[in-house]
């Protein structure tokens, strides 16, 4: 599953999630894209990276700000090619649809679906017009099952399966293929100040009964990401040991 001579651009590389992705694809030949607005975090993971000898650059960015966005990925590519986008990046605002802000919402669907729209948006062309290209979606088990106290992110999570499927009927004739990977109980920040009550139910629930590490999601991205998966798209990996199922 190489990735040599192709670049990626990832989303929410500081932490979690992302930053596996940045490491795994790093491994894989990749060069590197990473966007995140963590000023403390990113620069640590693209140090680390170029300590091994991956080619990457990097921008602080608050990815809801759809102008500086555009204007960053248009300067990104006056001088390279993005063959690969991995949409990762978000946040929660839980609450139940009764009490949850509008603003909240907003703001929770703004990053993990307007911000991917925006993107493919931005990069399918040029990967239609090069007759290649991946594009991998990070949603969510909730999008699938739904989660009281989580109208925002699984309402989120769900349109990004939506846009998945509508992306890859656009850009299957030209050989573009979107998936998306569809994690359960992660080990990331977010999870890990979960409390331990909201916690064990979920592991004791899966299949595999234990909570799953970033870079088992990360392996899945890589795959979708590389040729050994040129014949799947619109479709959807559920990474969840056994949760949801």
């Amino acid at each position: 599953m190489s990735l040599k001579d192709k670049t990626a651009l990832i989303t929410g590389a500081g932490q979690g999630i992302g930053k596996a992705c940045a490491e795994v694809f790093g491994e894989r030949g990749a060069r590197l894209i990473l966007l995140d607005k963590n000023r403390k975090t990113l620069p640590h993971v693209v140090r680390d990276l170029k300590a091994k000898g991956v080619d990457v650059v990097f921008r602080i960015i608050d990815l809801t700000r759809s102008q500086p966005l555009v204007k960053t990925v248009e300067e990104l590519l006056a001088d390279r090619r993005v063959d690969i986008l991995v949409n990762n990046a978000g946040f929660d605002r839980p609450g139940i649809t009764a009490k949850i802000d509008k603003t909240d919402y907003n703001a929770v669907l703004s990053i993990h679906l307007g911000v991917p729209f925006l993107l493919s948006k931005l990069l399918l062309p040029q990967m239609r017009a090069n007759r290649w290209g991946r594009i991998v979606n990070v949603s969510s088990i909730y999008g699938l099952m739904g989660a009281k106290g989580e109208v925002a992110y699984a309402a989120a999570k769900a349109g990004v399966l939506g846009l998945t499927k509508t992306l890859a009927r656009e850009g299957g004739r030209d050989g573009v293929t979107i998936n998306a990977v569809v994690p359960g109980m992660i080990r990331t920040p977010p999870i890990m100040r979960m409390p331990d009550k909201y916690k064990d139910p979920i592991i004791a629930e899966s299949m595999l009964g234990r909570i799953g590490e970033p870079e088992e999601v990360a392996r899945v991205v890589a795959f979708l990401a590389s040729d050994d998966a040129s014949y799947i798209t619109g479709t959807e990996i559920r990474v969840s040991g056994g949760w949801g199922v």
